[in-house]
C-alpha cells in the first residue's frame, strides 16, 4: 500500500524513480511471465477488471487532452501537454495535481488498440508519474467544476529508450472527503511515437484526399433558352464558402502530399453556380442564387492546387457500386448507367480543372468488397478497386502489414487500404481532446507498421471517409503534416502504390460472403433501380422526337446518375423524393408535346376533312412524330381510304399545328375516332384523344335543293294542265262558230281543219314539253350523269383549336 500510495501521489527524485522502476519491473517479472502466455486481449481485459476492483475512484475526474506538442518529439525538444480536468463526482477534490505518466513501450498494433479501449488507472501499467516541477497543482475542484492545465517537460526527463510507441498518461491525483488520501482520480491515455533518427526502410504512405459532396442540383431547369440550373437548396454555397467544409478541405490539402479523389458531379455543380442559377423555395417558387463569386474563387483555387498533382476521378455522382451489385444488376440497363457515368467523368474534370484525371479506380463504400461488387466495379472499365483490410482480411499468417496492392485475378488489382489508419478520424473531431487523441493514435499506428518489419519497405494506402467534416479534415491535416516530417514515412501517389510489388503471402482472394449487414441495410433497394430504368425508358422515348436532344438528354442523364449516388445512404426518403422528382419533371416536359382535346365533330355530306391539332410548348422543335387518326367504325366512317391514316408531324418550339385528315361517310350516325401520336419506330407517344364524329348525309341544304326541284316539277305540271285546258276551250269555241261540213261557199274546208289540228298539236304538246325541259335544265349539272359534289374543296391552311369540319 505504501508503494501504491507512493506511485500515485509522491514525486520522487530521478534516482529514486529509477530505483522504483527497476524494482517494479523485477517484482512484476513472474507476473508478466504468466501473463505473456495469454492473448493480448485477455491481458487487457484482466487488467481492466483488476483496475476496477482496486482503484474504483480513478473515474472521478474526466481528463481531456486538448493538445500535445510536438506530436512527434525529438531529442532536445520539450513536450507540452495541455487540457482540462472536470470533476464528475458530487464531492470536492482537494490537494490535487495533474502530472504525466510514462507507460510501457507497446509492441504491436493490437496492443495500441487494447490500450485505447482501457479506462481507469492501472498501477504498474500506466507507469510512474514524472513528478517534480512538471505538474500543475489543483488546490480544490468543486463538483462539476473545470480547470485548465498545461505541463511542459523536457523529452530527456521522459526516459524514452529505443524507437517505438509509448503510452503517455495524463492523470489527476488528489483526495476526496470519502477517501482522504492521495490517489489517481482520473486519467487519459494517449500515445507518444518515438523515433530517434531515420528508419531503415521508410514506409511509402498514400493518403487519399476526397472532394466529394452530396447531390445538390435538382433535375429541373428554368424554362428558358439558357436552361438555368435549379439547386435543391443553398447548402453547396455554404460548403465552398470560406470556413465551409469543402473550403477547408481545399485549403488544408494545398500543402499536403496527397492524391486528390474528386466526384465530377461536385465540380459540375460548383461550375453551374458560376453563372445564373436558382434555388428551390416553397412550393414551385425559386429564388436567384447569389454566390457566383464564391464558386468562381473555389474552382480557381482548386484548379491551381491540383496542377501537377495526381487526381483520381470517380464515376459521375459517385454511384453506389455495392447497391448496383446487390440490388441493381438484375434490373435491365442499370449497369449501363455506371458506364455512362464513368465515360463522362474524365471530360468533366478536364473541362473544369484542365487536368487529366485517372478514371481506372473504383471505390466501393468503406472499401467493403465481395465478388459481385468487384464484377460490377470493373464492368465500366476500371481495373483497380480500392478495398479495405477489414474486408479483405489477411489469412496467410503474416506478422506484419503487407503492401496495399494485391492481384485478385482477371487483370484486376485490389488496392487494400489500411483499416486502422483509414478510420482514425471518424466521429466528432470538433473537440480538441478527440482530435488530439486521434492524431496521436494515427501516428502511433503508422510508426508501428514501420517497426513490424523495419528493413522491408512497404506501400500503405489510407482511404478515409468519403465526406470528412471540417473538424475531421483539420485532424487529418494535422496528422499528415506530422507524418510527412517523420523519419519513418514518405508520401507516395496512388498510381505508384498500385505498381508496388505485392507481398507473395498477402491475401488475394475476395471473400464470397461477409458483407457488413449495417452497410447492406443502407443500400438502394431494387425498386429504386426499377424506377430509374422506367425514367430512362421515358427519356429514350422522348429524345427521338427532339430536334436538339442534347438539351434534354444531358441534364436528365446526369440526374439519373445522381439518383444512384452513394451519398443517398442513410437518406432513403430523400433519395426516393429525388427519383420521383426526376421522373415527374420528365413527364411534364414530355406532356408539353401533346394533342389538343376535341369535342364532338359533325360531318355533313359524304366526304369532309377533320382537323386535329398538335401543340408544342417546348423551347425546341419536334420532329420524327407521326399522327394517326383511326375510325373505330370504319364501315360507317373511313379515314382516307381505310380505317386509319397517318401523317408526319414537324412543329417548331412554342407553336401548334393542325393536321387535316380526309374522311368518307358511308352511313349516318356517330362514329368514334381516336387520334394518337407515335414515334417513327411505332411507339405510342402521349395519351390518345378520342372524340365522336356525327355523320349526317342528308343535310338541310340538300333538302332545300330537293324541295326546290319538286316545286319546279309541280309548277311545270300545273302550267301544262292550264295550257291544255285553254287550247281545248279555244278549239270548242272555233268549232261552234263554223259549220261542220262546208265553208262559206258551201265547200268543206279540210285544209283549214288540218292546219288547226297541227297548230293545236304544236301548241298543246311540243311547246310545253320544250319549255318544261328548259326550266328543268337550270338545276342540271354541267355534264349529264356527273353527280354534284357534296362539299367544297378543303383548304390546306392549318386551322386552330375548335375548327369547323370542312366540306
Amino acid at each position: 500500500m505504501a508503494e501504491a500510495a507512493d506511485f500515485q501521489g509522491m514525486s520522487p527524485s530521478p534516482a529514486r524513480r529509477w530505483l522504483r522502476r527497476t524494482g517494479a519491473l523485477l517484482a512484476g517479472a513472474p507476473l508478466l511471465a504468466g501473463l505473456v502466455q495469454l492473448p493480448t486481449g485477455a491481458v487487457a481485459h484482466a487488467a481492466e477488471q483488476s483496475a476496477v476492483t482496486e482503484v474504483g475512484g480513478s473515474r472521478t475526474v474526466a481528463v481531456s487532452l486538448n493538445s500535445l506538442s510536438p506530436s512527434l518529439p525529438t531529442e532536445g525538444d520539450s513536450l507540452t501537454v495541455s487540457g482540462t480536468v472536470t470533476n464528475k463526482s458530487k464531492q470536492a477534490v482537494t490537494d490535487a495535481h495533474v502530472g504525466l505518466r510514462m507507460g510501457q513501450r507497446l509492441t504491436s498494433r493490437t496492443s495500441i488498440d487494447d490500450a485505447t479501449r482501457r479506462t481507469g488507472y492501472l498501477a504498474g501499467v500506466d507507469g510512474p508519474e514524472v513528478g517534480g516541477k512538471y505538474v500543475t497543482d489543483v488546490a480544490r475542484l468543486a463538483p462539476g467544476a473545470k480547470q485548465d492545465f498545461s505541463i511542459s517537460v523536457p523529452v530527456k526527463e521522459l526516459d524514452l529508450g529505443s524507437a517505438g510507441v509509448y503510452e503517455l498518461g495524463v492523470s489527476l491525483s488528489g483526495q476526496t472527503a470519502a477517501q482522504p488520501y492521495e490517489q489517481v482520480l482520473g486519467i487519459q491515455r494517449t500515445f507518444l511515437p518515438w523515433q530517434s533518427g531515420d528508419a531503415g526502410a521508410k514506409t511509402k504512405t498514400t493518403y487519399l484526399w476526397p472532394l466529394i459532396s452530396s447531390v445538390h442540383l435538382a433535375s429541373e431547369t428554368l424554362p428558358n433558352q439558357e436552361q438555368t440550373p435549379v439547386f435543391q437548396n443553398d447548402d453547396l454555397a455554404k460548403e465552398i464558402a470560406p470556413g465551409g467544409r469543402l473550403s477547408q478541405l481545399l485549403s488544408l490539402g494545398k500543402d499536403l502530399d496527397v492524391t486528390w479523389v474528386v466526384d465530377p458531379d461536385l465540380l459540375a455543380s460548383v461550375d453551374a453556380m458560376t453563372d445564373s442559377y436558382s434555388i428551390k423555395g416553397e412550393g414551385d417558387s425559386v429564388t436567384a442564387g447569389k454566390h457566383q463569386a464564391v464558386a468562381k474563387q473555389w474552382l480557381a483555387d482548386l484548379e491551381k492546387t491540383v496542377q501537377h498533382k495526381e487526381v483520381v476521378a470517380l464515376p459521375f455522382a459517385d454511384p453506389d457500386l455495392a447497391s448496383l451489385a446487390h440490388n441493381g444488376k438484375n434490373v435491365t440497363g442499370s449497369l449501363s448507367h455506371l458506364k455512362d457515368a464513368t465515360n463522362v467523368a474524365a471530360s468533366t474534370v478536364e473541362t473544369i480543372l484542365h487536368v487529366k484525371p485517372d478514371t481506372d479506380f473504383a471505390w466501393p463504400v468503406d472499401g467493403a468488397v465481395d465478388p459481385s461488387i468487384i464484377k460490377v466495379a470493373t464492368s465500366a472499365g476500371a481495373d483497380k478497386v480500392i478495398a479495405r483490410s477489414d474486408s479483405l482480411k489477411e489469412t496467410g499468417g503474416l506478422f506484419y502489414t503487407p503492401t496495399a496492392a494485391r492481384p485478385i485475378g482477371g487483370g484486376t488489382t485490389a488496392v487494400v487500404a489500411d483499416a486502422r489508419l483509414s478510420t482514425a478520424f471518424q466521429g466528432d473531431m470538433d473537440a480538441a481532446g478527440d482530435s488530439t487523441l486521434a492524431v496521436q493514435k494515427f501516428l502511433a499506428q503508422s510508426l508501428m507498421i514501420s517497426l513490424e518489419e523495419p528493413q522491408k519497405q512497404r506501400s500503405i494506402v489510407v482511404a478515409p471517409q468519403r465526406m470528412p467534416s471540417a473538424g475531421q479534415a483539420r485532424s487529418m491535416a494535422d496528422a499528415l503534416t506530422a507524418l510527412q516530417s517523420s523519419g519513418w514515412s514518405q508520401p507516395d501517389e496512388l498510381s505508384a502504390a498500385v505498381d508496388a510489388r505485392p507481398d507473395p503471402n498477402a491475401t488475394t482472394k475476395v471473400p464470397a460472403s461477409g458483407y457488413p449487414s449495417s452497410l447492406r441495410r443502407a443500400q438502394l433497394p431494387q425498386s429504386a433501380f426499377q424506377q430509374i430504368e422506367d425514367t430512362q425508358g421515358k427519356l429514350d422515348n422522348f429524345k427521338v422526337i427532339l430536334t436538339d436532344p442534347a438539351r434534354v438528354v444531358t441534364p436528365f442523364g446526369r440526374a439519373i446518375d445522381r439518383a444512384m449516388s452513394t451519398s443517398w445512404r442513410g437518406h432513403a426518403t430523400e433519395a426516393s423524393t429525388f427519383r420521383q422528382g426526376v421522373e415527374s419533371y420528365l413527364d411534364v416536359l414530355a406532356d408539353r408535346v401533346r394533342l389538343i382535346e376535341k369535342s364532338e365533330t359533325k360531318l355533313s355530306g359524304r366526304s369532309a376533312t377533320i382537323p386535329v391539332t398538335v401543340q408544342n410548348n417546348l423551347m425546341q422543335g419536334v420532329d420524327h412524330l407521326v399522327l394517326r387518326l383511326t375510325s373505330k367504325q370504319p364501315t360507317r366512317l373511313k379515314i382516307g381510304d381505310g380505317p386509319y391514316l397517318e401523317q408526319p408531324i414537324t412543329i417548331s418550339g412554342g407553336h401548334s399545328q393542325s393536321v387535316k385528315f380526309p374522311t368518307a361517310a358511308n352511313a349516318n350516325g356517330r362514329a368514334a375516332v381516336v387520334a394518337q401520336l407515335y414515334t417513327e419506330d411505332g411507339q405510342a407517344y402521349g395519351p390518345a384523344v378520342t372524340f365522336d364524329v356525327n355523320v349526317t348525309e342528308i343535310t338541310p341544304t340538300v333538302m332545300l335543293v330537293i324541295a326546290g326541284g319538286v316545286l319546279l316539277l309541280v309548277l311545270a305540271g300545273f302550267r301544262m294542265y292550264t295550257q291544255r285546258k285553254r287550247i281545248a276551250a279555244r278549239q270548242a269555241e272555233e268549232k261552234s262558230k263554223s259549220p261542220d261540213s262546208a265553208t262559206e261557199d258551201g265547200a268543206p274546208s279540210e285544209a283549214a281543219d288540218s292546219a288547226v289540228d297541227t297548230d293545236d298539236t304544236s301548241g298543246s304538246t311540243a311547246a310545253p314539253e320544250k319549255e318544261s325541259a328548259a326550266r328543268a335544265g337550270e338545276d342540271d349539272p354541267e355534264h349529264q350523269g356527273d353527280p354534284a359534289p357534296d362539299t367544297a374543296p378543303g383548304s390546306s391552311d392549318p386551322s386552330g383549336t375548335g375548327e369547323k369540319v370542312e366540306r
